[in-house]
């Protein structure tokens, strides 16, 4: 099959680019290193859109949270991605987290058995000569990386991005842990709690300071961290209190043992639909594998547990977009290439399928010889759209999740207390008139290119 527009990397944004290009009738080639021989330092199967971290998109709640909204308008954009999560969707308050395996199982199957896409399983060096979508992600091939940045001009920026570990339920002591969601929000039964008083609290933090860590390869070394993924042990050498009122806050976990809140906890949030595997909430780090086992295992309600996963660490990167991209993410320098997902300098997994879906969007519009239709602004899709493209400082250009700090503030003055709300009612009514082709004053602020 003749292919229209090439989509490299099979991550949730190459997925989600794929689709939107093929339900709109354009032909497309999918490229995926994974399953040609080639592997990542972080994923662990041929699956697309697989998750690396966490199993959660996040907050699912569209009132009063940017990333729930982002959730709304890409269900309404018809995005693979939120229908896969969908349908396999596990406990967890709130929040919007997944079956791992029936999710990627759902968005492989799909881009597999779409006549409109022919999936390869290559790799690429070069940049394409034809219309396409960079969508490596985080982790793009050395061979590429070097190809962007001798086209650009500009060395990529990089950060570290930390996995959290994964316990086997049955290993897990409830006769010492509870289940509980905080607040009591949700099914109150969505969280398991690992409680820690004070003395086990300070000897834990005494053993993440002082325990092995993985050693920094030479190119490394001067890498920051995105905050998101802050590694449980970075975070313990900010002072002795920050993990309390971090991953281990014990606000609003009342322990019906003793009826009060515990000094710290550890929060195990369901990883699969079988309720067999439970991922250890913010705890993203970097330490070495025996060092994981034996520290965690100084949770109380953990000290048998066994590891279906430990963590790990892995180098991500991405390219100075506010300098590099137009508007509607096009390479100023060769603008029949578009970037999306997290190699823009997005950050989140929704984040990265909803960049993906962008810059597919903006192709169907341009080749079928229209302006690329961007989002307003004051939507969530046109706030990520905007910080990528020219809300930021190209050379202090950092990884962002989609947040109300993004979106235009409003001209009147409001209560606090009525802000988000305030945010998502304008945001669904600019949205509704974005997708209904009326004009809004919003829409035509966001069609100036970055």
């Amino acid at each position: 099959m003749t292919h229209q527009v090439h989509v490299i990397g099979g991550g949730l944004a190459g997925s989600e680019a794929a689709w939107q290009l093929a339900e709109a009738g354009i032909k497309v080639r999918l490229s995926e290193m994974r399953g040609s021989g080639e592997k990542t330092a972080a994923h662990q199967t041929e699956d697309l859109a697989e998750l690396v971290c966490s199993n959660s998109f996040r907050s699912d709640d569209a009132d009063r949270n940017a990333v729930g909204l982002l959730h709304q308008e890409l269900r309404r954009l018809g995005s693979l991605i939120l229908r896969s999560a969908d349908a396999h969707r596990v406990p967890a308050g709130s929040a919007l987290a997944v079956d791992r395996d029936g999710y990627t199982a759902a968005v492989t199957q799909a881009i597999a058995n779409h006549p409109n896409i022919t999936l390869v399983r290559e790799r690429v060096d070069a940049l394409p000569d034809g219309p396409a979508i960079i969508a490596t992600g985080p982790l793009t091939g050395s061979a590429l990386a070097s190809a962007i940045a001798a086209e650009t001009g500009e060395e990529a920026l990089a950060f570290f991005d930390a996995l959290a570990p994964i316990v086997h339920h049955e290993t897990i002591d409830m006769e010492t842990a509870w289940m509980a969601s905080r607040w009591d929000k949700g099914d109150t039964k969505d969280y398991i709690n690992c409680p820690m008083d004070k003395e086990q609290y300070l000897a834990f933090h005494a053993a993440l300071l002082s325990g092995d860590k993985t050693e920094f390869k030479e190119w490394e070394a001067n890498t920051p961290y995105f905050d998101g993924c802050m590694p449980i042990e970075v975070m313990a050498e900010r002072g002795v209190d920050t993990l309390r009122h971090g991953p281990m806050k014990p606000v609003g976990l009342d322990n019906p043992k003793t009826g009060r809140w515990p000094y710290a906890v550890v929060q195990l949030r369901q990883d699969n639909a079988l309720g067999t595997l439970w991922n250890m909430v913010g705890f993203q780090t970097k330490l070495k594998h025996a060092e994981q086992v034996r520290i965690f295992r100084m949770i109380p309600a953990l000290e048998n547990a066994q590891f279906a996963r430990l963590g790990g660490l892995h180098r991500n990167t991405f390219i100075k977009s506010p300098k590099l991209l137009d508007g509607s993410l096009r390479l100023k320098s060769r603008p029949h290439i578009r970037f999306g997902g997290q190699i823009t300098g997005c950050e989140g997994y929704i984040e990265s399928a909803a960049v993906g879906l962008l810059a597919a969007r903006f192709w169907v519009d341009e080749l079928g010889g229209k302006a690329p239709s961007l989002p307003p602004l004051d939507t969530a899709l046109g706030a990520l759209l905007g910080h990528i493209t020219g809300g930021a400082d190209a050379d202090t250009f950092q990884p962002m999740n989609v947040n109300f700090g993004l979106f235009p503030p409003f001209e009147v003055k409001n209560r606090k207390a009525d802000r988000k709300q305030m945010h998502t009612d304008r945001a669904r009514a600019s949205f509704g008139q974005w997708q209904g082709d009326q004009p809004s004053a919003s829409s035509s602020a966001a069609g100036t290119e970055g």
